[in-house]
């Protein structure tokens, strides 16, 4: 595999968990990698206290690693819930209270780009009802990204492992990137494309590219079937990211995969060193 065109970052959120959160970018410096991603890292506090932005701030800083990517709070992330913005009540009062801490924290960093996960399906609220307040959400946080110059992602996830979910295919979120830019007017929301997702889904993952690669501002990629390295499944990355780069792809691609069974670091064989480091 050569991937030499392929600006790769590493998710801190699902690689080097076996370390505690502070120890995780400068694990990543070490296996080579000068680019990270996360999902909103504190799942039960939307609004941290500073000291803990601070100390991560530092973490990040003092490893070499540049932040590129961040949710916002998306609930219990890995865990039960996929998101929090369409779900009335606390989880939806939660989003909106994080989206200026998280973006101020990304800006801090040189981090524009924040990902917005949409939330299960709620029992015994209308499905309307439930999109109508992801738009409101949604809008409000593509606004406060765009006082930083920054773009918000939308992404799809897979319907066989997040069944509650209503965004689960590249056209469903294309949908709804298309509803907050013009609800926004400010063009700023884009899709998040996820191949292990799409994958899982059973879309075709080359029209998928060549459809959706100009609306795309970030890709994540893991191995199918087990989410694993790739190589350890059968999609063929060489090609799908050289198919990515043909279409005008020039963005991140991280990786946000499972390590296996032994620590993270060993997970990169696939990837000649050399090839890590951002670009």
């Amino acid at each position: 595999m050569g991937f030499t065109e392929t600006r790769f970052n590493v998710n801190l959120s699902i690689l080097f968990t076996e370390l505690p959160l502070l120890e995780r970018p400068a694990a990543a410096r070490a296996a080579g990698f000068t680019a990270v991603e996360l999902w909103w890292p504190w799942v039960d506090a939307p609004v941290p206290e500073q000291a803990e932005l601070d100390a991560l701030r530092d973490a990040l800083n003092d490893a070499g690693t540049r932040l590129v990517g961040l949710n916002f709070y998306a609930g219990q992330l890995p865990g039960p819930d996929r998101g929090a913005l369409s779900v009335p009540g606390a989880e939806s009062e939660k989003f909106r209270a994080n989206v200026p801490v998280a973006v101020e924290f990304g800006r801090s960093l040189g981090c524009t780009t924040f990902n917005a996960l949409y939330g299960n399906r709620v029992e015994g609220v209308p499905a309307a009802e439930q999109d109508a307040l992801a738009l409101e959400n949604l809008a409000f946080a593509a606004r406060a990204v765009g006082a930083v110059d920054g773009t918000m992602l939308i992404e799809a996830l897979n319907a066989p492992e997040s069944p509650a979910c209503p965004i689960v295919s590249a056209p469903k979120a294309i949908e709804v990137v298309d509803a907050v830019n013009a609800a926004t007017g400010l063009d700023n929301t884009r899709f998040l494309m996820d191949l292990y997702h799409l994958s899982m889904n059973g879309e075709d993952l080359e029209e998928v590219i060549d459809r959706h690669t100009g609306r795309t501002a970030h890709v994540q990629i893991a191995d199918n079937p087990g989410r694993g390295a790739p190589g350890t499944g059968s999609l063929d990355f060489s090609a799908l990211l050289e198919r990515l780069r043909k279409n005008g792809y020039r963005g991140w691609t991280g990786l946000e995969y499972k390590p296996g069974d032994g620590p993270s670091a060993g997970a990169f064989g696939w990837l000649p060193a050399p090839l890590r480091a951002a670009k």
